[in-house]
């Protein structure tokens, strides 16, 4: 399951979701729809399987803009796109789709809710991550508290993933 973003650049303001965002299909900041889209891949034939609209701060925060446009009250909730592919998957799963693992890039892999919300549906994952981002080693072990402690940490800190890899290589 590959989870991405799909971008339709507009010129105008009143289609539902425009804004000023980053655009894909652009490769800039530019006016567009932006949406989360969900795709079965195996082999060569993609089949896409969710594909829903994301609404950002621009009109969740304008509820008057929202019903101007006909949006329904219960989508205008603020929800990051993370929120909405965990959504999606879960829709999908209801539906009794099968399918191994979820991939996604660093738009999704930055955010720490989107990962654990995989590890809690209890999917296999790998998502992309920016090169400045905390990470442990595999090799980190869990020191057990002590004193007041209420939870075990890790015996050494984190350090930037680019570091991380190099180490590695």
């Amino acid at each position: 399951m590959v989870i991405d973003d799909t971008a339709l650049p507009k010129k105008g303001t009143r289609s539902v979701g425009v804004a000023r965002q980053y655009c894909g299909a652009l490769g800039k900041q530019a006016n567009c729809q932006s949406l989360v889209s969900l795709t079965l891949a195996q082999g060569e034939v993609p089949v896409p399987v969710g594909l829903r609209l994301f609404l950002p701060e621009a009109w969740t925060s304008d509820p008057q803009r929202c019903r101007q446009a006909g949006v329904p009250e219960a989508a205008t909730a603020p929800r990051t796109k993370g929120e909405i592919a965990l959504s999606e998957l879960d829709r999908l799963q209801a539906a009794d789709l099968r399918f191994g693992t979820v991939l996604a890039d660093a738009g999704y892999g930055v955010s720490a809710a989107f990962r654990h919300g995989l590890d809690a549906r209890g999917l296999r994952w790998a998502v992309g991550i920016v090169k400045n981002q905390k990470v442990y080693a595999a090799d980190v072990r869990l020191v057990p508290p002590t004193g007041r402690a209420r939870k075990p940490s890790p015996d050494r800190e984190p350090r930037e993933a680019e570091a991380v890899l190099a180490d590695l290589t």
